[in-house]
């Protein structure tokens, strides 16, 4: 991108229609093999919490660009945007508004785990929690594995038949809204919880043999969604972020914290090496906790995609001005 050129705003609508999970999946697993191999670099995500509210900020390197993403989120909601930048001149490339893209990232980045740690025939799929990512996270399912039933629980039976609904008609599979949590993972091969539970509600006794586990809402030090002996069973274990895991869940702070790390693989490193679910492999286990990486690479693809298209709308570069003084105390003459 050349100096002075004008950066583009990309819209909310214009995202959705510019990419979808499957080539998220892509984008994702594209970059994740770039950071393996030292080509695109993670920013810590930091996180401050104030009352019930928490503000985040996450970002990274991939290419020649740099971005990161910020958002506050509320009882109120939330209004995240990603921000990128010329990695050589620092003029400003895009702002992406990023609620749509956050779904892509997050369910996205469960897929390729789940390609690669899951069962070639996972075939039933549990589901905790039925919140605004619940959704891209059966899509993605979908679109790694041949789910052809999904079991769902959410504490409020209202909400797990209607979510129950909803994925029938949105996916035409066979959907049961379920008493429990251990309903729900009867007979699953994948289990996704994305809640945002204070307290751990899965225990290993929940699993079948040979689960894989997607737990991707527990992301700040005071959120827990399974207890200490899903570890014990865990033959396979990788995360998004090493550092991200180390300072903000409390799952892995708990088992890891005081005897050492090295059981737990960055899903970029297990790509590489090419590491898949074995047979005597027992329960795999993702956590997700949101890195700047992930952003980066949806962020990236889509300005390829929307530049090429026309889409977005201009944003003239600022320009640089010196403060105004009139205010300061004018210096008595020497």
């Amino acid at each position: 991108m050349k100096m002075g050129a004008d950066a583009i705003w990309i819209t909310e609508a214009e995202l959705v229609q510019l990419m979808d999970l499957k080539e998220a999946i892509a984008a994702l697993e594209g970059a994740l093999r770039e950071e393996a191999c030292g080509e695109a670099q993670n920013m810590t995500k930091t996180l401050l919490q104030y009352g019930k509210n928490n503000l985040h900020a996450i970002g990274g390197k991939l290419g020649n660009l740099v971005g990161t993403k910020t958002w506050t989120h509320t009882q109120g909601g939330t209004c995240p945007l990603l921000l990128l930048w010329s990695a050589e001149n620092g003029s400003l490339v895009a702002v992406i508004e990023a609620f749509a893209l956050g779904n892509l990232r997050t369910g996205g980045i469960s897929g390729v785990a789940a390609d690669w740690m899951a069962k070639e025939d996972a075939r039933v799929m549990a589901i905790i929690g039925t919140g605004k990512q619940a959704l891209a996270q059966v899509g993605t399912m979908l679109a790694v594995r041949p789910i052809e039933r999904l079991q769902i629980y959410s504490p409020r039976p209202e909400s797990r038949q209607a979510f129950a609904a909803k994925t029938r008609e949105e996916f035409g599979i066979e959907t049961t809204a379920c008493p429990s949590v251990s309903e729900a993972c009867m007979g699953a091969q994948i289990v996704t919880l994305v809640t945002r539970a204070a307290q751990p509600f899965l225990t290993a006794a929940m699993l079948e043999k040979g689960a894989h586990l997607n737990a991707v809402g527990a992301i700040a030090p005071d959120r827990e969604e399974f207890a200490q002996d899903v570890f014990a069973r865990a033959t396979l274990t990788a995360v998004d972020n090493l550092p991200g895991v180390q300072q903000l869940s409390r799952e892995f702070m708990t088992q890891y914290a005081s005897f050492g790390w090295d059981k737990v693989m960055p899903l970029c490193r297990l790509i590489a090496s090419g590491r898949k679910r074995a047979a005597q492999d027992d329960v795999s286990l993702f956590k997700a906790m949101g890195m700047g990486i992930s952003d980066l690479a949806l962020g990236v693809e889509l300005l390829k995609r929307a530049r090429a298209r026309g889409a977005g709308r201009a944003i003239p570069q600022p320009k640089k001005l010196k403060p105004r003084l009139a205010g300061a105390r004018a210096r008595s003459p020497v």
